[in-house]
């Protein structure tokens, strides 16, 4: 069934599955504790955190990781698997770090 010259609303797929098309679009900003902000965005995506790796690499060097998530449990969940992987890379240090979003 077609839904030209409706409203989204009336779209079942819409109302069923409240996808990105049918939700404001916005911009979200993380600021670290060093000062650092991250823009993202545009998006509908229900992104609540921001979570940040540096990874001290064994030749001086540092690479950086980044990513968002739904909630502060998903983010913290990033940590377990980054103790892992410092193992697995043979990172010498490394800092991990969650900060809210916030519209902007």
């Amino acid at each position: 069934m077609a839904f030209i010259g409706r409203k989204a609303a009336d779209c079942p797929q819409h109302r069923r599955y409240r996808c990105a098309m049918a939700r404001k679009k916005r911009y979200l900003s993380a600021t670290m504790a060093d000062g650092y902000v991250k823009t993202i965005g545009p998006t509908a995506a229900p992104f609540t955190h921001f979570w940040r790796i540096v990874a001290h690499l064994q030749n001086g060097k540092t690479e950086v990781f980044w990513g968002h998530a739904n909630s502060l449990k998903e983010a913290i969940g990033k940590k377990a698997a980054t103790e892992e992987a410092a193992r697995q890379r043979g990172w010498t240090a490394f800092e991990f770090e969650v900060v809210k979003l916030t519209e902007s």
